[in-house]
C-alpha cells in the first residue's frame, strides 16, 4: 500500500513570478505528497542544472514545460509501483534515470520535485510529521535563524556589491523569542532608512531592504545602528552575518566592487573582511571568496576560520565531492545546504552528514526564488542543523517557513531543543558566544 500509484507534475509560479515545477505523488493507499521546487538568482556554476525551456516567446525563456514533461513522461513510468517509503532507492533511481553528472538530462528541478513529493507522501503514509519521518524521534532541535535585513547584489539590483546583511539573534532564549527580536531589528532598520533619507526602491528578492547606498560598509553601519536602536547589545544579543556572494563580482583574478569603484585582489579582500570582523559584531561570512578562488579561500580560512563561521555556498553547492575538497584543503568551516543545488533529498542528507563528521556547520537555506512550500523548515529540524537562512520576515514565501517552525516549536513543546548561539561551539574560538 506504500507503492507509488501515480505521479504528476505541473508548472506553477515562484516568488519572483517565474515558472517552476510542482510535483504530486499518490501512493496506492490513497495518501499523497506535493512539493514545489525553488529557484536561485545567484546560482553557482557547479550547481545541478535547473532545466528551463529557453523559448523567448514563452515566459521570456523561463518556462519549465520540458521539466514537467520529463516528470510526466520519463520519470513517472519508471516509478509506478516503486516503494514510496524507500527514499534512498527512489533517489538513486532518479539519478540513474538522468544519467548525467549535473542532472542536465531530466533537470534538477524535475528530479527534486519528485524526491521531495515522495518524502511528503511517505510521511503522510506513516502518519508522522515530516521532520519526524525524515529525522526520527531525535529530530527536535529548532534552528537559530539568520535573517536578511539589508540586501544588495543580484537580490537588489546591484545597488551595492555584497548580497545579504543579516541579523543573528544569538541572545534569544527560544525560536519564537528569536523571531520577536528579528521583528524589532527589522522595523528599527526601516526607521533608520527613513530617518537618514535613503531612497528605498522597494523590498529585495528575499524581503530585505535594498536602499541606494554608497558602499558595502554603509549597510553594515546601518544594521549596527538598527540593532542599537532596537535596544539590543551588538554581539551579545544580536550579531551580524554577511553573504558576500563574491563569485558574482569576481573577474580577472580580482574582486570588482562597483559600488565603491575599486578592485581588490584575494589578499586585500581577506584583509578587509578581517578588519570588519575586528570592528563589528560579525560572526558569519558566506562566500567571502569566489567559487573558483581556492587560493583566496585558503587565505581567508587561515585568517578567520577560528574566529567566525565561514560558509561555502557557491563554493560547495551542497555537493559532497566539492565539500570533501574543502575539507582536505582546510577551507571554510560551514556549508550552506540548498536542496535544489544537488537535486535529491538523499544527496542533501549525505552532504549534511559529511559536514557534521568533519566539524563543519550545516546551514539550511532557502533560495531567492521561493514558494509557499515550507519543506526546508521540516528539513532543518530533521537534520538537527541548528541554523536556517530563509530571508527576511516579509512575503508569504518566507513566512511560510518561519511560521511552520513556530508550529513545530509548539508541537515539540518541552521536548524541543533550542541552543541559540550554542550552535557555534564546534568552532574553536567562538565558545558559543
Amino acid at each position: 500500500m506504500s507503492r507509488i500509484q501515480s505521479l504528476k507534475a505541473r508548472q506553477v509560479f515562484d516568488s519572483r513570478g517565474y515558472p517552476t515545477v510542482e510535483v504530486e505523488v499518490i501512493l496506492n493507499s490513497g495518501v499523497s505528497g506535493r512539493a514545489i521546487v525553488p529557484s536561485g538568482a545567484s546560482t553557482g556554476k557547479f550547481e545541478a542544472l535547473e532545466l528551463r525551456d529557453g523559448d523567448p516567446a514563452s515566459f521570456s525563456g523561463k518556462g519549465v514545460t520540458h521539466a514537467v514533461e520529463n516528470v510526466n513522461h520519463r520519470i513517472a513510468p519508471a516509478l509506478i509501483d516503486f516503494d514510496g517509503l524507500n527514499q534512498a532507492a527512489l533517489d538513486q533511481r532518479l539519478v540513474e534515470l538522468d544519467g548525467t553528472g549535473n542532472k542536465s538530462s531530466l533537470g534538477a528541478n524535475a528530479i527534486l520535485g519528485v524526491s521531495l513529493a515522495a518524502a511528503r507522501a511517505g510521511a503522510a503514509f506513516a502518519g508522522l510529521p515530516l521532520y519526524t519521518y525524515l529525522g526520527g524521534v531525535n529530530a527536535r532541535r529548532l534552528p537559530l535563524p539568520m535573517v536578511n535585513i539589508l540586501s544588495g547584489g543580484l537580490h537588489a539590483g546591484g545597488q551595492i556589491d555584497f548580497q545579504d546583511f543579516l541579523m543573528i539573534p544569538v541572545g534569544a532564549q527560544s525560536y519564537s523569542h528569536a523571531l520577536q527580536m528579528t521583528f524589532d531589528v527589522y522595523h528599527s532598520t526601516r526607521k533608520q532608512i527613513q530617518e537618514k533619507g535613503y531612497e528605498l526602491p522597494g523590498l529585495a528578492d528575499e524581503g530585505g531592504f535594498g536602499p541606494k547606498l554608497q558602499s558595502n560598509l554603509e549597510a553594515l553601519e546601518i544594521l549596527l545602528e538598527a540593532i542599537l536602536m532596537a535596544g539590543y547589545s551588538p554581539g551579545k544579543e544580536v550579531a551580524i552575518g554577511l553573504d558576500v556572494a563574491s563569485s558574482h563580482f569576481y573577474a580577472q583574478g580580482g574582486y570588482k566592487l562597483a559600488a565603491e569603484n575599486r578592485m581588490l585582489d584575494s589578499l586585500q579582500m581577506a584583509e578587509m573582511l578581517e578588519q570588519w570582523v575586528s570592528k563589528y559584531p560579525l560572526i558569519s561570512i558566506e562566500d567571502g571568496m569566489a567559487e573558483e578562488d581556492w587560493e583566496g579561500w585558503e587565505i581567508l580560512s587561515k585568517k578567520l576560520c577560528h574566529k567566525v563561521q565561514l560558509i561555502g555556498d557557491d563554493l560547495f553547492t551542497t555537493n559532497a565531492a566539492r565539500l570533501q575538497q574543502g575539507i582536505e584543503r582546510g577551507i571554510a568551516n560551514a556549508v550552506l545546504i540548498k536542496v535544489n543545488q544537488i537535486g535529491t533529498l538523499t544527496e542533501t542528507f549525505e552532504t549534511v552528514e559529511l559536514a557534521r563528521r568533519h566539524g563543519y556547520l550545516p546551514v539550511i537555506s532557502a533560495r531567492s526564488g521561493e514558494t509557499e512550500d515550507a519543506f526546508i523548515a521540516d528539513l532543518t529540524v530533521a537534520t538537527g542543523a541548528g541554523q536556517i537562512k530563509i530571508g527576511s520576515i516579509a512575503r508569504s514565501s518566507r513566512l511560510a517557513k518561519y511560521n511552520r517552525l513556530l508550529r513545530i516549536e509548539e508541537e515539540l513543546g518541552s521536548a524541543g531543543i533550542y541552543q541559540g548561539a550554542g550552535v557555534f561551539e564546534v568552532l574553536k574560538g567562538l565558545g558559543g558566544s
